[in-house]
């Protein structure tokens, strides 16, 4: 049985695609171990999955003044130095890194044991955890054709892996959720946790319009829900969801998202029409708006800007995205990125001597 070490965290983003990879190296004959922080957000969820988990030392290399810049740099040499006796202790046959700052010990320890790493890197442009990381890795996995030049020998375009009960969803289970019969297509709104203000005024004002040709679901975000709309016939506003979210997909005709990149390739790989408003550069670096760029240029998705946005846009833009839907879908079956999982599994085997 072959050994794989996955490693990332600090973010569900680091982790998520770790947890997509497992049933398909389990099928592969893998035996998983997991290395991350001690008392991060990847402890718990791995742990629910069964996997043994490992728990090292990190640190976070800062932009700004902190006290504990002072003091995390040793925590990253402790971290090394707990990872390489966990590479020698566990023997793996691969490393598999979705980055964040946990992953850097990790990679640096694998490389320096001869062990192959396999990083992923989820934005247009690498991350600092992944600069780090990037000469110790054997490959390195990105989302974005544009990112490959910046990888060097090293890229492959993959896409994210993708939670393989998003593919299981039930559209008759979502419109029972949400208490919407099936007589008009279906816009589902993801605002996202953060940041969405702007995207959730923007739809409730154009509500009365969209009402009479959609049913609307809205992903508001924790604590945005807006009282005034409770009971709208045809519009139902939900905070968060989980395990229902397969079944809100399976049911949505086209979606409006920001554009994150492990929330936009959910929708590349599940084939949804979409439109795409990214965090403005005033409350972000300015990632989402390259990443919602490279899916406009491929033909994934239509893009407005916060800035550009009024009621007579969305409305317009909205009702284009759903005349134009099948184009949408068709050039989204093309792309072999929708099937990351199978991609990057393929990898490891082969780096792994599988």
């Amino acid at each position: 049985m072959k050994r794989i070490v996955l490693t990332g965290g600090g973010t569900a983003g680091h982790v998520t695609p770790n947890i997509a990879l497992t049933d398909e190296l389990r099928a592969k004959g893998f035996e998983i171990f997991y290395i991350g922080s001690k008392d991060g957000i990847e402890k718990q969820l791995i742990e629910n999955l069964g996997i043994p988990y490992y728990g090292i030392s990190s640190g976070k290399l800062r932009r700004y003044f902190s006290w504990k810049n002072f003091t995390d740099p040793f925590r990253v040499l402790a971290g090394c130095r707990q990872a390489k006796k966990l590479m020698k202790e566990l023997k793996p046959d691969i490393c598999f890194s979705k980055g964040g700052f946990v992953s850097v010990p990790v990679v640096r320890a694998a490389a320096k044991c001869k062990i192959p790493v396999v990083s992923h890197e989820s934005d247009m442009t690498p991350g600092l955890a992944n600069r780090l990381s990037m000469r110790y890795a054997t490959k390195i996995c990105c989302n974005f054709p544009e990112t490959l030049p910046k990888l060097g020998d090293k890229g492959v375009h993959t896409g994210t892996p993708i939670r393989r009960e998003l593919f299981t969803g039930s559209k008759q289970a979502g419109l029972e959720f949400v208490g919407f019969p099936d007589d008009k297509p279906v816009i589902l709104v993801v605002g996202g946790s953060t940041g969405a203000v702007r995207v959730n005024e923007a739809v409730r004002k154009i509500l009365p319009e969209l009402l009479k040709e959609f049913r609307v679901v809205h992903l508001c975000g924790k604590g945005k829900t807006d009282p005034a709309y409770n009971g709208t016939d045809g519009y139902v506003q939900i905070e968060y969801c989980d395990k229902e979210m397969k079944d809100l997909f399976a049911a949505a005709d086209i979606v409006i998202s920001r554009a994150g990149a492990n929330a936009i390739c959910e929708l590349l790989a599940l084939r949804k029409p979409n439109l795409l408003i990214p965090l403005s550069k005033e409350a972000s670096r300015g990632d989402q708006i390259l990443n919602a760029e490279s899916f406009e240029k491929q033909g994934f998705s239509m893009v407005m800007q916060e800035e550009d946005i009024t009621e007579e846009s969305l409305l317009a833009a909205v009702k284009e995205l759903y005349a134009k839907r099948d184009s949408f879908i068709d050039t989204m079956m093309r792309s072999h990125a929708a099937d990351a999982t199978e991609v990057i599994v393929k990898l490891l085997c082969e780096l792994s001597g599988e």
